[in-house]
């Protein structure tokens, strides 16, 4: 993945960091706004499945009392303990005698008128049969639930099952279905059926319908389903307390991911690993210079040197990219990457000219790691050239270290690399060192080319090379002036704008097959 795919890719992310934990955030206020409301429904469910448990409790324990009677059924001593029953009990209403279904008298009259019951709705599995009836003899339209065992059962008014006060601070319905015909036997206030059914079809525990939020829940031992509803009204307001303790959290993750993906970005952004991405797909082109015997103007070599073109079509100049190599470590990287294309560009054509030589600067980092003598050495064998058409070209700098360049320069001449010293009398280090190092080639910098015919410093220059037999390369040759005073003080070679500017490998190789220097 390329680094413009990656800095696309992290932007991206970047609008995610911003955006999904402060939309999350609003998900979760939301989330557990609804979540909390649910639980307050099933909350108040529970506690209408307890009172009804309760109630039913009360009825079977009503029945209890009623078996130990032993006197006469209906008589006025049986009246008067089924009155008691019912009155020491809270939530039965009656206690009648029945006879094959038949109601012979109750708690409240000696002798009962009332039709016979129809057959129970079911039996509980612990044996008590269960009726929900409409059927009484004070001429009330109202349901009521009935428990009977054996002979007695017991009446009780549905609403006592859902006179139950929620604990929230919103008003929350409940109502009663029998499972068996699905009638609603109590209901705080009116029930949609279709809602019900809707809750049965989806086997679903809650739903959301018109404004309002329903919960169901089973009670398969009474045969009944008791269902909670309630207005989202409430909701609303709870959501915007919940999202005024998530959304906080939201906008620091938010700020705090985005400051993370922004270190990120901008790494990804910096002028190194621009640089590192243009090395690695190999964006950095080599041009070449010629590099020219001053007497006879012919070509004897030439110097590679990088060039690195941007999307604009322009070129970034190489002090400005060497340099940042060198800042941030990229410089044997970047070494690495002009080698190769030396031998990519030049390979064939160094092999159709064995007197011919590419120069290849070197930066200090280079002698360091060691990776230079290995690659020359592996290129110049699939190549098949020889060593002496590769020389090393090193900057004072490059001799700063006499500990680490004296071993490495000398490794280099063993293998056969002529050894120059590039942009000489421009460093900080002393003249001396040239007596201590085995080099081949001074390059004189063109600062001094330039000022040949102004400046003494020039001439001292090249009688220090003839005394150390020293060949030489004047930099930057741009006029016949110049060119006649290196003539005439001694000066082999030179290269500049007055033979040849840098030129891409098509180039270079049409002209120096114009210009090359005659073998023998």
């Amino acid at each position: 993945m390329t680094t413009r795919q990656l800095v696309s890719l992290v932007t991206c992310v970047l609008i995610a960091a911003v955006l999904i934990p402060v939309s999350l955030s609003v998900w979760l206020a939301h989330r557990n706004a609804e979540d909390k409301f649910v639980a307050d429904l099933e909350n108040y469910s529970s506690r209408v499945q307890i009172r009804t448990d309760r109630v039913f409790a009360q009825a079977k324990s009503a029945l209890a009392q009623m078996q130990t009677f032993k006197g006469i059924p209906c008589s006025r001593e049986h009246t008067m303990a089924m009155r008691r029953t019912a009155i020491s009990w809270r939530y039965v209403q009656e206690v009648i005698y029945i006879n094959n279904l038949k109601p012979l008298c109750s708690s409240l009259e000696q002798l009962s008128h009332a039709a016979s019951l129809p057959p129970a709705i079911r039996t509980t599995p612990d044996g008590y049969r269960a009726w929900m009836t409409a059927q009484s003899d004070l001429g009330l339209e109202r349901y009521m639930a009935a428990i009977g065992q054996q002979n007695y059962l017991v009446m009780i008014d549905p609403a006592s099952m859902i006179d139950v006060i929620p604990f929230g601070s919103w008003p929350i319905n409940v109502a009663l279905v029998g499972t068996l015909h699905n009638v609603i036997f109590a209901s705080s206030s009116p029930l949609d059926m279709q809602i019900f059914h809707q809750l049965q079809r989806d086997n679903a525990s809650h739903l959301q319908h018109d404004g309002k939020i329903y919960s169901i829940r089973n009670v398969p031992d009474l045969g009944f389903t008791i269902v909670s509803w309630a207005s989202m009204t409430p909701l609303q307001e709870s959501w915007r307390h919940q999202l005024l303790l998530w959304l906080p959290v939201g906008i620091v993750f938010s700020l705090v991911f985005a400051w993370f993906v922004l270190r990120i970005l901008r790494r990804l952004q910096s002028p190194r690993q621009v640089l590192l991405e243009a090395i690695n797909t190999r964006e950095l082109e080599v041009y070449f210079q010629p590099i020219v015997a001053l007497n006879s103007g012919r070509m004897v070599g030439a110097e590679a040197l990088a060039r690195w073109r941007q999307p604009d079509g322009s070129y970034l100049s190489p002090d400005v990219f060497i340099t940042l190599a060198e800042q941030t470590g990229l410089t044997p990287k970047l070494t690495a990457l002009i080698i190769d294309k030396v031998f990519e560009d030049m390979g064939s054509w160094l092999r159709q000219h064995p007197d011919q030589h590419i120069s290849i600067n070197l930066a200090p980092a280079d002698l360091l790691s060691g990776a230079v003598p290995p690659q020359l050495s592996r290129l110049l064998n699939d190549w098949q050239l020889s060593p002496s058409q590769i020389a090393l070209e090193l900057t004072e700098r490059g001799f700063a270290d006499p500990c680490v360049s004296a071993p490495a320069i000398a490794g280099f001449r063993r293998a056969g690399h002529a050894i120059y010293i590039d942009d000489f009398g421009t460093g900080y280090s002393s003249l001396s060192y040239l007596q201590d190092l085995d080099i081949d080639i001074l390059k004189i910098d063109k600062s001094f080319v330039d000022a040949v015919e102004h400046k003494n410093v020039t001439p001292h220059i090249i009688e220090m090379a003839k005394s150390l037999n020293l060949a030489m390369v004047a930099e930057g040759v741009e006029t016949e002036g110049q060119l006649e005073w290196l003539r005439r003080h001694g000066v082999q070679f030179g290269q500049g704008w007055l033979y040849s500017k840098a030129l891409p490998k098509e180039a270079f190789i049409q002209w120096a097959e114009n210009n090359i220097e005659p073998e023998g």
